[in-house]
């Protein structure tokens, strides 16, 4: 009796460790099958387009969400009911996973109607060419407001963004210029804002030009020369008054009675807009005048005899 419960425990003991031998061949297959898969997979997985741009800015999301907290809570806290992540979330689907040259409009409109706010009269003010200059006056006066200034605007400002059909969907690395494609993340999105944003101007609006700029300070290529000037609506537009900035000392390259300011004008008299144009705006003028104290352009008085 004793030999055949010896026996049967051999058996047992022979069972238990063909189960364990075989568990682990199958774990080794599985672990090599798993290894070649991954590989296969690292091989034929597409590679993220080349573009000339910068890529995507680094920590997007933080910087969107950041940025958009701040301008509802700190800056403009009667903006305060707008869902930043519902907007952040808007953003990122219009542009993740999709080829950046294939964005459309539609992509946007989400975004443009979670973001949009009202625009005071008589605040609104664009630029061409004099972006800092705009910028700073802004800044420095709280009684204007450029598109940069909006919360789209002021989310978007110096960043750039596009996807990619492969993982992880963003492109980190480079996105395309407008030379390389039109439809492209960032210049669909700016010609978006920018459109809403001279729909939404009235009262009297300011437009600031370069007149330092040898080709001519209004360009009919430009956001403001190709979009922005054709949204404006005359039932809510009572005057343009357009400030044509030329550089401290130079050069004086187009005044007020300038060709292409008057190319501006006549676009502008046939859409029934009242117009003024002024040279070297004196409150912007100051401003420059910050860095250039001394030069005789920045002369509050003269002597008189």
């Amino acid at each position: 009796m004793p030999l055949q419960q010896g026996s049967a425990r051999m058996r047992q003991r022979t069972v238990l460790l063909v189960g364990i031998v075989v568990l682990l061949a199958a774990l080794v297959l599985a672990v090599v099958l798993a290894s070649l898969l991954t590989h296969g997979r690292e091989e034929v997985s597409p590679k993220m387009l080349k573009w000339k741009d910068r890529g995507t800015t680094k920590n997007l999301q933080e910087v969107i969400l950041g940025r958009c907290y701040n301008y509802v809570t700190a800056q403009h806290p009667e903006l305060g009911d707008k869902d930043c992540l519902k907007i952040w979330e808007s953003l990122k689907d219009a542009f993740i996973y999709k080829n950046p040259c294939n964005i459309t409009p539609e992509d946007y409109q989400p975004l443009m109607e979670l973001a949009s706010h009202p625009i005071p009269c008589n605040k609104s003010l664009f630029w061409s060419k004099t972006g800092d200059l705009a910028h700073r006056y802004t800044k420095s006066n709280q009684n204007f407001l450029t598109l940069e200034d909006t919360l789209l605007g002021y989310m978007a400002d110096r960043i750039s963004w596009c996807g990619d059909p492969s993982a992880p969907g963003i492109n980190y690395e480079s996105c395309p210029k407008r030379s390389e494609c039109e439809s492209n993340p960032g210049s669909v999105f700016w010609k978006m804002a920018s459109k809403m944003f001279a729909e939404a101007a009235c009262g009297v609006v300011q437009v600031m030009l370069n007149g330092s700029i040898e080709a001519g300070a209004f360009r009919s290529s430009s956001i403001f020369g190709s979009i922005e000037i054709f949204n404006l609506d005359p039932d809510k537009v009572s005057e343009v008054h357009i400030w044509l900035m030329q550089d401290i000392g130079g050069p004086q390259s187009e005044s007020c009675s300038g060709h292409s300011i008057q190319r501006l004008v006549s676009i502008l008299e046939e859409r029934n807009f009242k117009i003024i144009c002024e040279d070297n705006y004196r409150p912007v003028q100051l401003l420059q005048c910050v860095h250039n104290p001394d030069h005789t352009d920045c002369r509050l008085c003269t002597n008189s005899t």
